[in-house]
């Protein structure tokens, strides 16, 4: 079944429908259609799969959905026109460009915790390269997979984009099929897999992954200000996000007051109870609910730590000092549970975050610049936000991806139609001025080889083509005049050799 997927798409992409710009605005427009028209059902199965709200589905994910459409649509043809270079010498009277194309048929792989967004954001992107796709929605997230599979085909062109469904037989099926890309956003464990499969066919990947994103917090700061947007950022989505803060790092003089201003928080976010507020989501189901429910042994609870299995409910908690052994620090946590682990100074957290595997993001909160300054530049993650959480992800100009075991590639924006095209080199020479061409031909000699250098090594700095000729022209004349001395100097000593003999 899966085989007969991709073979359809393949054949209708290569047919050349999507190839006009006019087609993937259409496709767009279509999609943004889909997400308006169905938006409270979309809210339901987010109510069902992760007790999400309605507010919080918009805010998590249809409104960066329709931005990333609205971008695309206006942006395109700039995105898929031809990208002009630089140029040297050699090649300074040829039409020398990138033209973005399609890479052919997408395998677009999603996660549960934000089952829309991670699918359809890589999608507009695929749309807007030109390319067909399959999208594979995660099982976990049923309610969602179900309603995308049932709706996508009323609104796109179903032979060019088409979903499948399933577990884990109806993925390994996919991943044994070719496709031009796989773009896959979960954990590192399954990425591993993916990028083995990919292997199979020299298939580029896309890895969105995750990991332990480290959250430093120096006592220079506004601390309340930074537990607020703390809060807010680790226990969105009941922590099931991949650039979450995983863990706090700060020294202890400042532990009690950290743990302090994020009680307040969570008190006037989610109230007394958090089980009963609507603002508060739950895991995802029982398995990952006892996973995450074990990472707290041996870990002394500050604040929270109370569960209903019964709801897959995990009470926001917060961990004190936590040590680095500790089970819950060698896994990402992908829940509620914020572990405190205490540092001396700086350098200390540096060191700490510098060796473990290369985060996902990075927060740092401090108002000394210095600070800041040895944060961003004795470090490495694939994003970086300082004095805030998650907030990098909502900007669309900025590259999201990881680096290292956190994921490889990038998206969002023209980020998303540059990862999913073929950025291929076009050189366009006429027959004209073919002498120019004579440093390359044999018979090879040394002043060839200085002609080609020459010619080889100076680059024009946005030259216009009329620039170029006269730039050529001058040495061609320079050529010329030379020449022409050489031969008056040369018929000069002819004449005064023949009076010699004249002479004599």
């Amino acid at each position: 079944m899966e085989k007969h997927v991709v073979d359809g798409l393949r054949e209708v992409f290569q047919s050349g429908r999507s190839r006009p710009l006019l087609y993937r605005k259409q496709q767009l427009r279509a999609l943004h259609r889909l997400i308006t028209e169905h938006q409270a059902d979309i809210e339901q199965a987010l109510k069902q799969d992760l007790n999400r709200n309605t507010y919080n589905t918009s805010l998590f994910e249809l409104i960066g959905i329709e931005n990333d459409i609205k971008l695309a649509e206006s942006e395109m043809a700039d995105w898929a026109a031809p990208r002009p270079v630089k140029k040297n010498l050699n090649n300074a009277l040829d039409d020398v460009y990138i033209k973005p194309e399609p890479l052919g048929v997408v395998l677009i792989i999603g996660a549960w915790n934000y089952p829309w967004a991670l699918i359809l954001q890589p999608l507009v992107g695929a749309i807007a390269a030109g390319n067909a796709a399959v999208l594979k929605p995660s099982e976990l997230s049923k309610h969602s997979a179900d309603l995308m599979k049932e709706l996508l085909p009323h609104y796109l062109d179903k032979e060019m984009y088409q979903v499948v469904t399933g577990g884990v037989p109806e993925t390994q099926e996919l991943l044994k099929q070719r496709f031009d890309h796989i773009f896959y956003t979960g954990n590192s464990t399954v990425g591993k897999l993916i990028m083995e499969a990919a292997a199979h066919h020299l298939t580029p990947v896309t890895l969105e992954l995750g990991g332990k994103s480290p959250c430093y917090i120096d006592k220079n700061c506004d601390i309340a200000v930074a537990c607020r947007r703390i809060t807010w950022g680790k226990f969105a989505n009941c922590g099931q996000t991949c650039i979450a803060p995983d863990y706090i790092l700060c020294e202890p003089s400042i532990q009690d007051r950290i743990v302090e201003e994020i009680q307040k928080t969570l008190q006037e976010f989610y109230q007394k109870d958090p089980k009963n507020s609507p603002d508060y989501c739950r895991i995802i189901n029982t398995r990952h609910f006892d996973r995450v429910l074990a990472l707290m042994n041996e870990c002394p609870i500050a604040l929270g730590g109370e569960s209903d299995p019964s709801q897959c409910y995990i009470a926001p908690t917060v961990l004190r000092d936590v040590l680095p052994h500790f089970k819950i620090m060698q896994e990402e946590i992908f829940g509620p549970l914020l572990p405190i682990v205490t540092v001396n100074g700086l350098s200390e957290a540096i060191n700490f975050i510098n060796t473990r595997e290369k985060p996902l993001a990075l927060y740092v909160f401090s108002s000394d610049k210095t600070v800041i300054k040895r944060m961003l530049t004795e470090t490495t993650s694939g994003g970086v936000t300082v004095n805030d959480v998650l907030m990098h992800y909502t900007v669309d100009s900025l590259p999201f991806g990881g680096v290292g075991n956190s994921g490889m590639g990038r998206y969002h924006g023209r980020h998303t139609f540059d990862q999913l095209s073929h950025h291929r080199g076009c050189l366009i020479k006429s027959f004209a001025m073919e002498s120019l061409n004579d440093a390359r031909y044999p018979p090879l000699t040394a002043a060839r080889l200085r002609k080609a250098k020459f010619f080889m090594q100076h680059r024009l700095c946005s030259c216009s083509a009329v620039c170029a000729w006269a730039i050529i022209a001058t040495i061609l004349a320079v050529g010329l005049l030379v020449g022409l001395i050489v031969v008056l100097i040369e018929v000069k000593g002819f004449k005064t050799y023949t009076m010699a003999l004249l002479n004599s």
